[in-house]
């Protein structure tokens, strides 16, 4: 059933507004179709794909008529396999006033999908019903042809429609309506054409769009595929008849400050007060302490559900109950940031894999995450994502712009102010992973190794480990650890394993850290007299990257991070090391004088003991395609390091 949405009258006040006849009356499907691709050589093209979207009013109610039109041409197996089923985009708050699908042979002969082929099913685990067609008949060269029609809640404070995918598209088609009182705005991205009005509309206000040829978009490793897409973004921006702004970051601000930010009943205030006791915050701790503390306490202590549920953000039964959703946990933290005195500014983004969010074009789509920015320390909290922890927020909301909202007072007003900035990344120096990798040789068999392996890790790099480690069964936790050590060699026994600091509060001040003794048979292969050492898997598997083509897409680290590694080797007495020099290994990149990836290798040899250094540093997140080689050369290196076989041999 369709939910009525009442509106104030101060934000869609009209003088007269006459009725309209929804586009969706007259449209259809062509009764004789007579399709032909282009470019018959693809496995899949897309000779036609179409929306509309009309906004009207009908009586009190503002609503959304959304259309969706496509024309598939499927030439292999599996462009049929993925188009089989179509699913539809359907909800509680919808009602899909039409829905129809057929197939188009190759000869011409058209099989249109009756009542039965078109599928109502339910996910068991959510109770979510959707809707699907089943299409049946089709083979290679056929098209498949589906439109439906939905009526439902209006989305206008900020859409984002893509159009672009990884295969071709012949046309593509955008329209939309609406009352000639309210004005909209549009934005084009990667490349595809801006949204115009088109004129010979009178009776209401028309925008469209209309390309042809869109080219495929090829994914590649690590790229931000989605926000890479060519896409639409449009918002209502404002109603002409009263010049009343609808969309824009400034009502975002007072909207969210006024429902986040609260003045507390007693009561409210009591129940804060008693949860503040159990946190352990003293007087002399600094903000970033406090901070810290809080969000470690809520972590640990506040059971959070997805469930969209009243009473779980309601901050009184929040507090109650200690259980919350989003919205409830997010309350919480104001709540708990107040209570201790931090200053914080709310900040909403989106992750960067998603989107791009655009600094300069003001739509709610780009609103899909929370972080709280506290200026004192210049260190973000994640309040709805629970496996981080302060300072570490989720990092592909890092690197990207954000909207923050702060408090400003004036005399005794009090509102909310709304800024635009960049949210920087963790440095690569806060996410450490440091190893001390001491190797000797069983005398009586120098096949067989004897490591001492010590690991710490820091930042983003322990942050899905230290802080969990109490949540892990006593039993299970050795057979967890020793994986951590096993990491070098697969089939390695752990003679000895030692937990530095597990406290989990002690992410972000002390690194992880971890002790191994370990007896190895994986690194050394005997040759006759000789035998090989296979110094370089000492570091751990590394990835070797490889590229084919031009690359196309930017490639997207989630964080920033550093490796220090050392190595020393103690050589059997009598045997000596050859091919030294294969160690050294060296490439970086820089820019103005400062390095931004890099790796580096070298040696010493001092008496019986071999050292060997390997550091390795990512100063950057977004690596562009002009310097994607330069990327791939420094993270290569850590492959070339990893083959690397020295030469024990009789002096």
């Amino acid at each position: 059933m369709l939910k009525k949405f009442l509106f104030m009258i101060t934000i869609f006040s009209v003088a007269i507004i006459t009725a309209q006849e929804p586009f969706y009356k007259n449209y259809d499907w062509d009764s004789n179709p007579s399709y032909s691709v282009k470019n018959n050589s693809k496995d899949l093209v897309a000779f036609k794909e179409k929306i509309v979207t009309e906004f009207l009013f009908e009586g009190e109610l503002f609503l959304e008529y959304f259309l969706e039109h496509r024309v598939l041409w499927l030439n292999s197996d599996d462009a049929i396999e993925r188009y089989n089923r179509v699913y539809l985009p359907y909800t509680g708050d919808t009602d899909l006033l039409i829905n129809k699908a057929r197939v188009i042979q190759k000869d011409g002969e058209i099989i249109t999908l009756d009542a039965s082929k078109i599928l109502t099913a339910e996910d068991e685990e959510t109770g979510r019903k959707y809707k699907y067609f089943a299409f049946e008949g089709v083979e290679k060269g056929s098209y498949i042809e589906y439109f439906y029609i939905q009526k439902k809640s209006p989305s206008y404070t900020g859409k984002r429609l893509s159009f672009q995918d990884e295969f071709d598209k012949e046309q593509i088609e955008f329209d939309l309506f609406t009352p000639k009182n309210l004005d909209f705005t549009f934005k084009s991205y990667n490349g595809l054409p801006e949204v115009v009005r088109d004129t010979s509309t009178t009776d209401k206000v028309h925008w469209t769009v209309r390309a042809e040829n869109i080219k495929p978009l090829d994914k590649e490793s690590q790229s931000p595929y989605k926000a890479s897409r060519g896409a639409i973004v449009y918002k209502l921006y404002k109603n002409n008849y009263n010049n009343k702004i609808i969309t824009s970051y400034d009502n975002v601000a007072q909207n969210l400050y006024s429902y986040y930010y609260p003045k507390y009943d007693k009561g409210v205030q009591k129940k804060i007060d008693k949860l503040s006791d159990k946190i352990p915050i003293t007087n002399d701790m600094d903000e970033s302490a406090k901070a810290r503390t809080i969000d470690s306490y809520v972590k640990q202590n506040i059971y959070y559900s997805e469930a969209n549920n009243k009473s779980l953000e309601d901050l009184n039964s929040v507090l109650t109950n200690e259980t919350a959703n989003d919205r409830g946990m997010t309350k919480l933290y104001v709540a708990l940031f107040k209570k201790f005195g931090i200053q914080n500014e709310m900040v909403l983004t989106c992750s960067r894999m998603d989107m791009k969010f655009d600094p300069k074009f003001e739509s709610n789509n780009f609103l899909q995450e929370f972080l709280f920015y506290l200026p004192e320390s210049k260190k973000y909290v994640s309040p709805t994502n629970f496996s981080t922890r302060f300072g570490f927020p989720p990092p592909l909301l890092t690197d990207n712009y954000g909207l923050f909202i702060s408090e400003v007072t004036v005399g005794s007003f009090v509102s909310a102010l709304a800024e635009i900035k960049y949210i920087d990344p963790v440095i690569a120096e806060d996410s450490r992973d440091v190893m001390k990798i001491d190797v000797s040789f069983d005398p009586e068999d120098l096949a067989v190794t004897k490591i001492k392996l010590e690991r710490s890790m820091s930042g983003y790099n322990a942050m899905y480990i230290q802080p969990f480690l109490n949540f892990i069964d006593e039993d299970k936790k050795d057979d967890f650890i020793d994986e951590m050590g096993k990491f070098i060699d697969d089939n390695a026994d752990v003679l000895e394993r030692v937990i530095v600091d597990e406290n989990p509060e002690s992410f972000g001040i002390k690194p992880f850290e971890l002790k191994f003794d370990i007896i190895s048979e994986s690194f050394v292969n005997k040759a006759g007299n000789k035998y090989l050492f296979k110094l370089g898997n000492l570091i751990g598997p590394q990835i070797e990257m490889y590229q084919e083509k031009k690359r196309v897409l930017p490639l997207e680290s989630s964080y920033q991070r550093s490796y220090y590694r050392t190595i020393k080797v103690t050589i059997p007495e009598g045997y000596q090391m050859t091919n030294l020099d294969a160690i050294n290994i060296q490439n970086t990149y820089s820019e103005e004088g400062k390095d931004v990836f890099t790796f580096h290798s070298f040696f010493t040899l001092e008496d019986a003991v071999l050292t060997v250094t390997v550091n390795e540093h990512y100063h950057r997140n977004i690596i562009t395609p002009e310097v994607y080689e330069e990327y791939r050369t420094v993270i290569n290196s850590a492959a070339d390091f990893n083959k690397i076989t020295l030469v024990l041999e009789p002096k």
